[in-house]
C-alpha cells in the first residue's frame, strides 16, 4: 500500500512518529495529481508551490507548529471551489468568476490551517453547486476513478474523484441536496452532511442560504470524525451558526449501549424506481445489521414524495436571489462593447452562466414572481414543514433512519446531461434531509453486478452528530466492506498516461 492509499490516520501517525517526512507526504499526493488529474480533472486550481514550502517548513520543526499534532497536521486536504481561500482562487465552476482571488478564509478553511493541514487544492464542481454529476462545470466534466466513463456524482464530485483516486487525504465539499452524499457514495466514500448549523457558512459561496452545509467526504468514518471536529462549532461571524454545534472525533461508547439500535427503512419510499443493485445491497446490509442487534421496522415519510419538487422550487428561488450579484458591478467578469447599463447586465450574465444555472435563475424567479408566489414557493415552504414534521416523527420512535443515498450507481458521462428532470431525480434520496436540517452520513456499502460502488446513508436526530458519527463507526465495522482499488485509477496508475 502506497502513501497516498494510507487513511488520515494513518499518515498523520506515519508523519507525527517521523517515517514519512511532510516533504515525502505533500510530493506522493503532487505526483499522483501530476499523473491521474489530466485525465479525472477533479481540480480547478492546485496549490502546488504553497504545499511544498509549508511542508518544508514543517519538516525543520519538531513535531511540528506549536499546539498542532496528528492526525492534521501536514495532511494535504483539498477544498471545493465554491468555498473561499485566502489568495487563491475561488471559481465556482463558472466562467464569470474563474479569475475571482478571495480575500479572506471560508472559517471551515481557517479553522483546517490552524490544524496544520495543508490545502492541497480547489476541486471541481458543477457550477455554483448546482448539479448532481459534476458535468455543469465551466473547467469540464470530471471523471469518476472507477469507472472514466462514468460521472462521479455532483456537486462536489472533484472532492470526491480527489479523495477516491488518492489525490487527497480527504476533502470539504457542500450539501445543498445531497451534494456530499451523493458522489461520496458514486466513489466508493464516506460522506457527511451535518445538521445545519453545525458547521460553520461563512466564507461559503451561496447557492441555497437555508439549505448550504459544508461538509466532509473521507475514506473512513473515523478520518471523517476528524475532520469534522476541527471543522465544527460555533462562528460569531455566521448568524447561523448554531451555538452547540462542536462535534467531537472520540467515541463515547454511548451508542448502543442499551444493547440494541432501532432503526427505520421507508421501503414503500423506495420501492419502485431503485435499481436492481442497489435493492439487493440495501437488503444485504439490513441483513447483517439485523445479526449485530440493530433492530428495523419500516417506517412511513408521507410527504417524502414531493421532497423534490419542494426542494427544487425552494433551492431555486434562493438561487434566483443569491446569484443576482453576478451583475458585472458587484461581482463578477463585466462583459463590455456597450454602454447601456441593461445591455451590459444582459451581456455579463449570458457570457458568464452557464446553462443549468440560467434554468434554475429563471425557475427561481418565475416562482417568486407576483401572481405564483403562493402557488409555487408558499407551498414549497408548506411542503418542507410537512417534511420536516415526518422525519421527527419517525425519530422520536427509531434511532436512526436508513436508505440508499442514490437510486444508481454511477451513470455514463452525458446520460443525463439533457435531461433535467432525470437529473433531479438522482437526489430523491437526499434532499429530505436538507429540507429537513438533519444531519446524514452515506457509508460504502457494497458493490454493482459491474463493480461500481454504491452507499447507504443513515439520518439522525438534529444536532445528534455525535451519536450518528459513532452508529457509523459501528456500521463500518458490521459491514467490513472488501476494499478495491478503482478500475480507472489502476488503469491510469499502471499505464502513467495521464492526459491521454
Amino acid at each position: 500500500m502506497g502513501i497516498c492509499e494510507l487513511s488520515l490516520r494513518e499518515m498523520g501517525s506515519a508523519v507525527a512518529r517521523r517515517k514519512v517526512s511532510p516533504a515525502e507526504l505533500v510530493e506522493a499526493h503532487l505526483s499522483r495529481i501530476r499523473v491521474c488529474d489530466p485525465t479525472l480533472r477533479a481540480y480547478v486550481t492546485v496549490n502546488e508551490a504553497e504545499c511544498e514550502r509549508l511542508a518544508r517548513d514543517r519538516g525543520r520543526q519538531s513535531g511540528g507548529p506549536p499546539g498542532v499534532a496528528a492526525p492534521l497536521n501536514c495532511i494535504p486536504i483539498a477544498v471545493k471551489d465554491n468555498i473561499c481561500t485566502k489568495g487563491l482562487r475561488t471559481t465556482c465552476g463558472s466562467r464569470i468568476l474563474r479569475n475571482y482571488v478571495p480575500p479572506y478564509d471560508a472559517t471551515a478553511v481557517s479553522r483546517l490551517r490552524d490544524r496544520g493541514c495543508l490545502l492541497i487544492g480547489k476541486t471541481n464542481l458543477d457550477e455554483f453547486g448546482m448539479g448532481s454529476s459534476t458535468e455543469n462545470s465551466f473547467f469540464g466534466p470530471t471523471r469518476n476513478p472507477w469507472d472514466l466513463e462514468r460521472v462521479p456524482g455532483g456537486s462536489s464530485g472533484g472532492s470526491a474523484a480527489a479523495v477516491a483516486a488518492g489525490m487527497a487525504a480527504a476533502a470539504l465539499g457542500t450539501d445543498t441536496g445531497g451534494s456530499v452524499r451523493q458522489p461520496a457514495a458514486l466513489c466508493g466514500l464516506v460522506g457527511y452532511k451535518p445538521t445545519y448549523g453545525v458547521v460553520s457558512r461563512r466564507g461559503l459561496v451561496a447557492f441555497a442560504s437555508s439549505l448550504d452545509q459544508i461538509g466532509v467526504i473521507a475514506r473512513t468514518v473515523e478520518d471523517t470524525a476528524a475532520v469534522l471536529e476541527a471543522v465544527s462549532g460555533w462562528d460569531a461571524w455566521d448568524s447561523t451558526s448554531a451555538r452547540r454545534g462542536q462535534v467531537r472525533a472520540r467515541q463515547t461508547g454511548e451508542v448502543g449501549k442499551s444493547g440494541v439500535l432501532r432503526v427505520g427503512v421507508p421501503w414503500g419510499f423506495f420501492s419502485e424506481g431503485l435499481d436492481p443493485d442497489v435493492s439487493d445491497v440495501t437488503r444485504a446490509v439490513v441483513s447483517k445489521l439485523e445479526k449485530e442487534r440493530w433492530a428495523f421496522e419500516e417506517i412511513d415519510l408521507p410527504h417524502a414524495e414531493y421532497s423534490i419538487a419542494a426542494y427544487y422550487l425552494v433551492a431555486d428561488a434562493e438561487a434566483s436571489s443569491n446569484l443576482a450579484r453576478y451583475d458585472g458591478v458587484r461581482y463578477g467578469e463585466r462583459e463590455g462593447g456597450t454602454d447601456d447599463l441593461w445591455e451590459m447586465y444582459v451581456r455579463t450574465r449570458t457570457a458568464g452562466l452557464g446553462t443549468e444555472v440560467k434554468r434554475r435563475v429563471m425557475l427561481g424567479t418565475y416562482a417568486l414572481s407576483a401572481g405564483y408566489y403562493e402557488a409555487y414557493y408558499l407551498r414549497a415552504q408548506k411542503a418542507r414543514t410537512l417534511i420536516k414534521r415526518d422525519y421527527e416523527e419517525v425519530l422520536r420512535r427509531v434511532d436512526l433512519v436508513l436508505m440508499p443515498t442514490s437510486p444508481t450507481a454511477a451513470f455514463r458521462l452525458g446520460e443525463k446531461l439533457h435531461d433535467p428532470l432525470a437529473m433531479y431525480l438522482s437526489d430523491v434520496f437526499t434532499v429530505g434531509v436538507n429540507l429537513a436540517g438533519l444531519p446524514a452520513v452515506s457509508l460504502p456499502s457494497g458493490y454493482s453486478r459491474s463493480g461500481l460502488p454504491i452507499g447507504l446513508q443513515l439520518i439522525g436526530r438534529a444536532f445528534e452528530d455525535q451519536t450518528l458519527l459513532e452508529a457509523a463507526r459501528l456500521f463500518e465495522q458490521v459491514v467490513a466492506l472488501e476494499a478495491r482499488t478503482p478500475a480507472g485509477l489502476k488503469g491510469l496508475l499502471e499505464s502513467g498516461r495521464g492526459g491521454a
